[in-house]
């Protein structure tokens, strides 16, 4: 059982976190304020090979294990979570596409998308389908030339802003059976969408509803087999979960580093304020949490990628786990910056507001609680 990273996760960390550091956490208000986050940014990612992380090497892709992203996106998280979150998205499109697209598909879309030249965003949610997933009633027709879409998504990032939409939509039987996915270009007739929702944190990134008005796709657009979609988009979900958890982690953890700073200098009562027993055990409690989060997700990770029977059940509970240590954890921040953890300025305010989410997307951490008990019950029987 070892615990140590290798040397080449170790530089994987650190190309991430100084890249995050000098490119994304100087604009992260900035972003944040005007809502977006600037295209030139994605290739510039994509350099690194960001893009791709988990994509196979013969598609052109990093070949990273699970384990090797998850240190990905807690080093980006470093400097944004809401960034880093969007390229998560990115990345599990990017994964489904080279598990299950066929060749002639790949060969067409994949080099733009492992340079990052094609942003790609993930469609499942619909207004009337949350957690209830297998419910979705985008609708695909059939038709000589391919398929013809019609419906609403929801709650998607990335909405009016991607290059191309990864979507699942319903080609027959009710319930999960009946479910494809499709690959759907923006600036497709019959695309549109929704007005930018305004969130309580993520700003930076663009959010609306996808809308689908006898939307006319060609039948290469079908990824992989027709009715196998679900099947596609819940594997997607195992990594996702411990990319989200990730980057509450991240972020919770540079959270604390700036608590800690900011504690040696604000005085009190003739002292530094970290001088106080009281206070230096919440300091305390704070990273004992973050490092039991991380061995947590880190094992999930390292399951997932062994292929483990139980993976799943570890995913979920990790997911459900760390996301909510990182979101006590930057609360507590907060509270530790007094007044001044209130003010946009020392953007400790804007990661309570970003991580409050990691709760409910990737599946809501009711679902991972249904999910546990479920493996639990099983392995009773």
């Amino acid at each position: 059982m070892d615990f140590a990273l290798t040397e080449e996760q170790t530089a994987i960390f650190d190309m991430a976190f100084a890249f995050g550091q000098e490119h994304i956490a100087p604009f992260a208000r900035q972003w944040e304020a005007e809502g977006t986050i600037p295209k030139s940014l994605w290739p510039q990612i994509g350099e690194l090979g960001f893009g791709a992380l988990y994509v196979s090497e013969e598609t052109g892709g990093a070949g990273l294990s699970r384990l090797d992203a998850t240190l990905v996106f807690e080093a980006l998280s470093m400097a944004c979570p809401s960034v880093a979150a969007f390229l998560s998205i990115h990345n599990m499109c990017a994964k489904m596409l080279d598990s299950f697209a066929s060749d002639e598909m790949k060969a067409r879309i994949m080099p733009d998308i492992l340079s990052m030249k094609t942003v790609l965003s993930y469609c499942l949610t619909e207004p009337g389908s949350g957690s209830d997933a297998a419910a979705l009633k985008t609708r695909a027709a059939k038709t000589n030339e391919g398929y013809t879409l019609n419906g609403t998504k929801a709650f998607i990032s990335g909405g009016g802003y991607s290059d191309a939409y990864v979507c699942m939509v319903r080609s027959g039987e009710d319930g999960p059976k009946g479910v494809s996915t499709v690959y759907v270009e923006d600036g497709t007739a019959g695309l549109s969408f929704g007005g930018l929702e305004d969130k309580m944190g993520w700003k930076s990134q663009p959010t609306a509803q996808v809308q689908f008005d006898d939307c006319k796709i060609p039948a290469g657009n079908l990824v992989g087999e027709e009715d196998k979609g679900f099947t596609y988009a819940m594997k997607g979900l195992d990594g996702g979960r411990l990319n989200i958890a990730s980057c509450s982690l991240g972020a919770a953890q540079q959270a604390l580093t700036m608590t800690l700073q900011y504690m040696s200098e604000r005085k009190a009562f003739g002292k530094s304020i970290d001088q106080f027993q009281g206070l230096q055990f919440r300091l305390a409690d704070m990273e004992i949490e973050l490092q039991a989060a991380r061995v947590f997700l880190r094992q999930a990770a390292w399951k997932l990628d062994q292929g483990a029977p139980d993976a799943s059940k570890h995913c979920a509970m990790a997911k459900k786990f760390v996301t909510e240590a990182g979101s006590k954890v930057v609360d507590q921040c907060l509270q530790l910056h007094g007044g001044y953890g209130y003010l946009a300025d020392y953007g400790i305010e804007k990661l309570v507001r970003d991580l409050r989410v990691h709760q409910i997307l990737e599946g809501t951490n009711e679902i991972m609680r249904v999910i546990t008990a479920r493996h639990l019950l099983a392995e009773n029987h």
